[in-house]
């Protein structure tokens, strides 16, 4: 069942797109410095190691971003708040 559409919701959403621009850009900057440590220590080894390396920390990077981003989506535009049950559950926890 779909939430209406509300300011804070869409406050929420910018705020998701706002976190994964600085997640991509901060992921585009670890990848480019592993890449670089790597280079120092080790040489020119293989594409094929620095292409794994970089789709291995920038997959890990963007999926903990976009985990992070779907808690504070979550929360902002009151999906969390819409769940049948809710309080029920919270008076039958000691």
């Amino acid at each position: 069942m779909p939430l209406p559409q509300t300011p804070q919701s869409g406050f929420a959403k910018k705020r998701f797109i706002r976190l994964m621009k600085g997640m991509g850009i901060a992921t585009a900057i670890a990848v480019a410095l592993t890449w670089t440590l790597f280079y120092r220590e080790l040489g020119f080894v293989s594409i094929h190691f620095y292409i794994a390396t970089g789709l291995g920390v920038a997959f890990a990077m963007m999926l903990m971003g976009a985990l992070m981003g779907l808690v504070f989506l979550s929360s902002g535009s009151g999906h969390d708040e819409s769940m049948p049950g809710r309080d029920q559950d919270r008076e039958a926890d000691p």
